[in-house]
């Protein structure tokens, strides 16, 4: 355990920790899409097809990182946050951190029309890499299509069971009972290996954006927040802690008072 305390998890160039995250979006118009794209300055097209770097610069130059305030930027070579690559009617924006895709999601959700494209998915991974640990090779190989949609289905078959078991409780403290003891149950759950966030636009079309990429946010950063503390020996440190701490910090920036 000392030994691993004294080592660092590997980190991106912006200083955030190494956690792969695969975002996903229904193209409903390849041309514009691929149009809306190369007129991004902080986007240049790759060399191989369909596929296009995501750079720090132009449009998103004012993006914020945190934990980069001894981070020299080089106009001259930008850091690359991301490639988009369309792929059997899919664009996929592959990115190495989650801070990545939380800043990803409400950028290029100015610039791509939901008529042209529309984000339906972010899988990632809930893990922290040492610095001398073997990467995986690739999004294929980690995000199994069928393995993500079986979580994603079991995590709402569970919340429906105990929503009928609140409706059906006999009073208003043995359905607050069911839902805490269902809340206890699921925050102290070891999370898998991969994961994935349906954002479903399309069920909350007359929702604030920000609102749904806030939510991402605290969702990420809970996860990020608990493989992190688990990697430095916190093994009971748990989603209920990570979010916490997430709703603290930004309903307190905000200014925001959160009743308990």
């Amino acid at each position: 355990m000392f030994d691993r305390l004294q080592r660092p998890f590997l980190t991106v160039e912006t200083g955030e920790a190494y956690q792969p995250v695969r975002l996903s979006y229904e193209i409903l118009n390849k041309e514009v899409l691929a149009a809306s794209l190369e007129k991004l300055t902080c986007i240049q097209k790759a060399a191989n097809p369909n596929t296009w770097h995501w750079y720090w610069q132009g449009e998103c130059e004012d993006q914020h990182f945190e934990s980069v305030n001894s981070f020299q930027k080089n106009s001259s070579h930008p850091v690359r946050l991301g490639t988009f690559i369309i792929h059997h009617k899919k664009l996929f924006l592959t990115l190495s951190s989650f801070k990545r895709a939380c800043l990803a999601v409400p950028f290029f959700h100015r610039f791509l029309d939901l008529s042209v494209a529309r984000i339906q998915f972010a899988d990632f991974i809930n893990k922290v890499f040492a610095l001398d640990e073997r990467l995986p090779h690739g999004f294929t190989e980690i995000f199994k299509d069928e393995e993500l949609e079986q979580i994603i289905q079991q995590r709402l078959e569970d919340y429906e069971q105990v929503k009928q078991k609140c409706e059906e409780a006999p009073s208003a403290e043995n359905a607050l009972t069911i839902l805490a003891d269902y809340t206890r149950s699921e925050t102290a759950k070891r999370l898998p290996y991969a994961e994935r966030y349906a954002f479903e636009l399309d069920k909350h079309q007359q929702q604030d954006p920000e609102v749904i990429f806030l939510a991402f946010y605290i969702f990420l950063r809970g996860r990020e927040l608990v493989a992190i503390k688990r990697w430095f020996g916190q093994a009971g440190y748990s989603l209920a802690d990570a979010a916490d701490s997430v709703i603290d910090g930004v309903f307190g920036d905000l200014g925001i008072d959160v009743i308990d």
